[in-house]
């Protein structure tokens, strides 16, 4: 079965959804591809905010200096005053179409924004709905686009490829795994917006979806990737054998919490002059290092001298969901340990969100476009994703669109393959690849972990890719051969950076300070 529309997008977070309103509004059919249900991906768990020009003693020059400064100098400058400028109009798109964000009340009496302040940022400029942001953002998004007659929702269809006629992009393929049904899908514009690749290592905080899959198809179809050595490692993840995947906010460390040893003690101003306002990845490093030195299994994260009430109040959620495991924020430290959060590499694309590919679009953290640099700083991640989303979606609208011949596009085939009998070789690749990833291209590399990663990557490649002609595709497959891929780009832009910076600590090199 074939579908056609004006623009197709794969990908149902922050920045698919904002670029599928963004077309819509102007008439446009658009066809949306969810991995899964309509609001799951990483949007849906962000807990910060995003960051944005608001305070009348904030500067837009400012927060580019902030910007830069956590890239460790490899930003690219033109992007980053990109996306700080549009910053603002950004955020006020999603509060014209609903986005509740906190407010406070002045002294004076009047009402304003409540603004977060985190690790990198030298002003409160993190505007938030309490500590679920990203689940107010999602909620929003996804009711609004479910009014569209225009905007067609294709929930649990996986893009297996994209697919490329006379060096155009014109759609992709995608898997119904119910029934096993393999769809076509053509259109004048394509866009990732598929996320990152956390799930590549064994402790992630990014939910199941986050495979990598965008940036794999965006490689394969000749895509340039870079920046993928730069893995953000999240610093406090829950540490409890049920919630591996909750991370307990940078604005709880933005708001006075301290981390702190088992016996009480505050360590992180021995290695950092912000002590716990450090960038993300000094303070997961740092804990790291504590954990080795000591033998630990966790270090603590305390906020409990903080009133009941304030925290409460500005941390609901997390409250409420920590009791659930039998923890109380307000009167005790919480055990936690860094885990794989952010890819802050992926497709290069300019200031539209143009890839390499004409006709094929990107957006959000599957991109790269030069923002991040080695590192990424607190809730630049939202604001990049509206920011670019919203870009897409205006250089579509100004160009002229030109029509796929469908005809020309041949039906999938899946004639000289077979349902596989041997399953557990998938799931016995796929744990593999996670764990030599942590083990070997963690928080702290070497030139000897990295070889022996990529002898791994160079193995396992060779029987993915046997399995994956021999039998019919599942999901498991699916996410298996895009692992693989990005494990690769991984690991071989990690051994291709030849120093220490950023999020890439390789003890074979001193740290390089820019």
């Amino acid at each position: 079965m074939k579908h056609h529309f004006d623009v197709l997008i794969i990908g149902s977070g922050a920045a698919g959804l904002t670029a599928a309103i963004s077309l819509a509004e102007s008439g446009k059919s658009i066809g949306i591809l969810c991995k899964g249900p309509l609001s799951e991906g990483s949007t849906l768990y962000a807990q910060g905010g995003i960051a944005a020009v608001w305070d009348r003693e904030d500067t837009l020059e400012a927060h580019t200096r902030d910007t830069l400064i956590a890239g460790a100098g490899l930003c690219d400058i033109e992007a980053v005053k990109f996306t700080v400028k549009h910053g603002r109009a950004a955020v006020q798109w999603l509060i014209d179409r609903g986005v509740q964000f906190t407010q406070e009340q002045t002294p004076e009496g009047e009402w304003r924004y409540h603004l977060n302040r985190e690790g990198g940022h030298s002003h409160r400029r993190i505007i938030h709905s309490d500590d679920e942001t990203g689940k107010s953002v999602s909620k929003t998004l996804v009711d609004l686009v479910r009014q569209f007659k225009n905007i067609h929702i294709f929930e649990e269809h996986l893009a297996i490829d994209l697919i490329k006629l006379e060096g155009r992009c014109v759609g992709c393929y995608a898997l119904v795994e119910a029934g096993h049904k393999i769809y076509t899908f053509t259109a004048s514009a394509t866009i990732l917006a598929t996320g990152g690749a956390s799930r590549a290592y064994l402790y992630s905080t990014n939910p199941a979806v986050s495979s990598g899959d965008g940036i794999a198809m965006g490689a394969r179809i000749g895509c340039r990737v870079r920046g993928m050595e730069f893995n953000q490692f999240h610093p406090t993840c829950l540490y409890h054998p049920e919630a591996r995947s909750f991370l307990l906010t940078e604005a709880l460390r933005g708001e006075g919490a301290y981390l702190i040893l088992p016996d009480g003690t505050r360590f992180m101003s021995k290695f950092h002059e912000l002590a716990e306002l450090a960038p993300r990845d000094i303070v997961a490093r740092t804990i790291d290092h504590e954990m080795k030195r000591l033998g630990l299994d966790c270090v603590y994260l305390d906020i409990s001298h903080k009133p009941a009430e304030f925290i409460k109040q500005h941390f609901p959620n997390i409250y409420a969901r920590l009791l659930e495991y039998g923890f109380d924020l307000t009167k005790e430290p919480i055990p936690v340990v860094p885990a794989a959060h952010y890819t802050c590499g992926g497709i290069i694309v300019d200031q539209r969100a143009r890839t390499d590919i004409p006709g094929l679009y990107a957006a959000g953290e599957v991109t790269s476009t030069g923002l991040h640099g080695a590192n990424r700083m607190a809730s630049n991640s939202l604001l990049e994703c509206l920011v670019y989303a919203r870009a897409a979606a205006q250089d579509i609208l100004q160009n002229p669109f030109i029509q796929v011949d469908s005809k020309q596009i041949k039906p999938w085939d899946e004639s000289w393959v077979h349902d596989s009998s041997e399953e557990i070789l998938v799931t016995q690749n796929w744990d593999e690849i996670r764990r030599f990833m942590w083990n070997y291209v963690g928080i702290v590399r070497s030139n000897k972990r990295l070889q022996r990663a990529l002898a791994r990557v160079n193995l396992l490649k060779h029987e993915i890719q046997e399995y994956y002609a021999r039998f019919k595709i599942t999901r498991n497959l699916l996410e298996l051969r895009n692992l693989i891929v990005v494990a690769e780009l991984i690991v071989t832009q990690a051994l291709a950076r030849q120093e220490s910076i950023g999020l890439h600590y390789n003890i074979d090199y001193p740290p390089t300070k820019k």
